[in-house]
């Protein structure tokens, strides 16, 4: 039995940043919720990455102060999180690659429709052929990711004007962060009632364009490391040094979690 709202314990400051601390199919319990509702909701995910970026990012910052729910996207950081001691109950990694299956399996039994943009050309369009192919019931519409996203441009106004005319339940966005991001809260006003979530490179892996690691590995917290074996030049900086900046912040925590646990 899953809860419609959030207990308050369950939202959580860790490294400065808000985070909920739920389990994979509670964030598909409040995504069906919100589309039965008609409502616009917005689901982010923080990771190492984000948590770096959103330190000198203004447009980070916003995006994270629209989102409705934010899945924590990092089994070391779940791992700090219980060094903190900062719930009571089990709370693991949510990301597209945990709940995928679950997903589309609601979708297909819902007849959801499905918006994804992002990717590069003909990739989004063979993820979805095979996704179709699994989930008949869902009707998908895809657009890529190379257009001009500024505002005002002639070619973001094409995207919208498609998200529009396409009215999907819920809308993926997988541009890379932080391109995904700011496009999402540039645009936010302009987009339909929909569910709206930033998944990256979701399509490609659908596509067979990138291989995902093992789930074991994400369990373990492991996934980065396979990732950076298979993509070393880009994920290098991000995995082996932006987390450094995070050092003084996580010190922080942890003191303060001491002190707390000590006044107890």
């Amino acid at each position: 039995m899953f809860r419609t709202q959030r207990r308050p314990e369950e939202r959580v400051t860790m490294l400065g940043e808000v985070i909920d601390l739920v389990r994979p199919e509670e964030v598909l319990h409040h995504v069906a919720g919100w589309v039965r509702d008609s409502r616009k909701a917005l689901v982010a995910n923080h990771n190492l990455h984000s948590l770096y970026l959103v330190r000198g990012n203004a447009t980070m910052r916003r995006f994270y102060q629209l989102a409705d729910l934010v899945q924590l996207d990092s089994t070391p950081l779940v791992w700090f999180g219980r060094m903190m001691g900062l719930s009571s109950r089990p709370f693991h990694r949510c990301t597209y690659l945990d709940w995928r299956h679950h997903f589309w399996s609601l979708a297909n039994r819902n007849g959801w429709r499905v918006m994804y943009v992002g990717g590069a050309p003909g990739v989004a369009e063979r993820a979805a052929g095979r996704l179709s192919q699994g989930s008949p019931g869902a009707t998908i519409a895809v657009l890529d990711g190379y257009f001009d996203a500024s505002t005002g441009s002639s070619d973001n106004a094409e995207v919208l004007a498609a998200v529009a005319d396409f009215q999907p339940n819920i809308l993926f966005v997988g541009m890379g962060m932080p391109r995904q991001e700011a496009w999402i809260a540039d645009n936010i006003d302009a987009l339909p009632d929909a569910v709206i979530l930033s998944v990256g490179a979701a399509f490609d892996y659908e596509a067979g364009e990138q291989k995902a690691a093992p789930r074991w590995m994400g369990r373990l917290g492991v996934e980065w490391l396979y990732r950076l074996v298979v993509d070393p030049k880009r994920l290098f900086t991000r995995y082996c040094v932006e987390p450094w900046s995070l050092m003084g912040p996580a010190i922080r925590d942890l003191s303060r979690a001491r002190s707390r646990n000590a006044a107890l």
